[in-house]
């Protein structure tokens, strides 16, 4: 009976070592994905749906309404401030970057992002899931009552119309 047990350990073990976890590639954007991105100088994305994890969250007035805007120059920033009630807009710089997974990152860095992200960094990552001219996907981690959660953003190109961006108001 014992060796039975043993041998019964070592084919766990063995089949547990032989099996390789395998991770998901990396999405590569584009090289010009900066022009994607700024457009020729600068390009404006709205939200068309956000996830909280699995679940699409509700838009209400300030996500219909917001916009944000990146420059060919490295500049971001959004209209927060122009909407009623929306809190502050966002003003600070951006780069593309790679982590050390390959993932690829739009680093979005200003003073403003601690109080607004309630961090102590003063910038963000938004790992890139797809990017094309009229559609950008990012996600981010944001810690929010205690429990860390991934939101999704799908962001379009501001002209773009999106059907049942606002789902809950029907």
């Amino acid at each position: 009976m014992k060796q039975y047990l043993i041998f019964l350990t070592l084919i766990c073990v063995w089949t547990y070592s032989s099996c390789s976890i395998e991770r998901k590639q990396p999405y590569l954007p584009p090289e010009n994905i900066i022009d994607i991105i700024a457009g020729d100088s600068t390009k404006v994305w709205k939200i068309a749906k956000r996830y909280n994890g699995k679940t699409r969250m509700n838009m209400g007035d300030c996500f219909l309404g917001y916009r944000q805007i990146f420059s060919q120059t490295g500049e971001v920033y959004d209209n927060n401030e122009l909407l009623n009630k929306c809190g502050p807009s966002l003003k600070g710089s951006y780069e593309i970057l790679k982590d050390s997974l390959g993932y690829t990152h739009i680093r979005i860095s200003s003073d403003q992002i601690p109080a607004l992200m309630n961090i102590e960094e003063t910038y963000k990552d938004f790992r890139i899931f797809y990017a094309s001219k009229d559609s950008l996907h990012i996600s981010f981690s944001h810690t929010q009552y205690g429990t860390k959660r991934r939101i999704s953003d799908y962001l379009v190109q501001e002209d773009v119309k999106v059907k049942d961006r606002n789902f809950h108001h029907k």
